[in-house]
């Protein structure tokens, strides 16, 4: 049973009013367990404040936010292993971790109640250590990795017109994404495995297949399966895209759901794969992005999995 919650919460997505109502409804009359109140800042994105979350004793942490914020939190829980359990109010653009769990979305109070009432599943937490200008990085990530379009796209997108249109916003970046995502060679290792050379214009390694818009990258990625989904692209042209979109929705997507298909099908434009952990190298650097955030210009990462690192209602 819940003693403690503590809400961690980004200022800059919705204001602590809010968040109590929706916290009244849900808990009801009666009272109900203690409640700390913990802000994130533009220095400390949700890290150090799960940190002080976890020392007051908090045994339920809900982050009120959006992606950032979410992993941010869910990095501190994975790396400093506790009995806390993790829940979502989405708040973000994207939401990708709540669309993969179907934790409500627009609906406070709703996921509120998700959280206080919510069964626990563990689920995986990825890392990835990303060789960039400033330096070499190490960050936990909930849904994925990568760089090709939809780095370009994340990096391309107007914030002010995100503000406005929500994750909409992110079609009108796909033109100008698509002309930066330009083929490249690589070179990837998986689970320790001879290196392979790979060509692609795109690089996805993810815990969770669903993007915005519920489109599904990667049908497969479970993010309670203790592996990465990882998806190859490299279409060019209208028919090479049009194939490739085919392949994504009806052979990969709908096509599996009447025929219980197992495979993922691929082609000379799409492939598939799965690790536990991947090593990866370009010739040239390129714009790398994690669970929707731009991190910077990187030629060399490595990614792997942590399984069961935390616990999400």
């Amino acid at each position: 049973m819940t003693s403690k919650i503590a809400i961690i919460w980004n200022p800059t997505k919705t204001d602590r009013e809010s968040l109590q109502s929706g916290l009244t409804d849900a808990l009801g009359e009666g009272g109900g367990p203690q409640v700390t109140w913990w802000e994130t800042t533009a220095d400390d994105p949700g890290q150090g404040a799960a940190k002080d979350a976890l020392a007051s004793g908090a045994d339920l942490i809900i982050v009120a936010g959006g992606d950032g914020t979410v992993r941010a939190v869910a990095e501190h829980l994975a790396d400093n292993p506790s009995d806390a359990e993790l829940a979502i109010v989405p708040l973000g653009t994207g939401n990708l971790l709540a669309r993969n769990l179907d934790v409500p979305l627009g609906d406070i109070p709703a996921a509120i109640a998700r959280a206080l009432e919510g069964d626990p599943r563990a689920i995986d937490v990825g890392w990835v250590e990303v060789d960039l200008d400033r330096g070499l990085e190490r960050h936990g990530f909930v849904v994925m990795v990568g760089f090709g379009i939809d780095a370009h796209m994340i990096a391309e997108t107007d914030d002010a017109l995100k503000d406005k249109a929500g994750w909409l916003a992110y079609v009108e970046s796909l033109g100008r994404a698509l002309a930066a995502s330009e083929i490249v060679p690589f070179r990837i290792t998986s689970d320790g495995q001879p290196a392979r050379d790979e060509e692609g214009h795109t690089l996805l390694v993810a815990n969770c297949g669903t993007l915005q818009g519920g489109l599904t990258l990667l049908p497969d990625a479970d993010p309670s399966d203790g592996e990465l989904d990882y998806l190859v692209l490299s279409a060019e042209g209208v028919a090479q895209w049009a194939g490739t979109l085919k392949t994504m929705i009806w052979d990969n997507g709908l096509k599996r759901l009447i025929t219980d298909k197992d495979d993922l099908t691929s082609t000379d434009a799409v492939g598939h794969g799965r690790a536990k952990t991947l090593e990866v190298s370009l010739p040239e650097a390129r714009a790398f992005e994690i669970d929707g955030e731009e991190l910077g210009l990187t030629r060399t990462f490595t990614v792997s999995i942590q399984p069961s690192a935390i616990r999400v209602r």
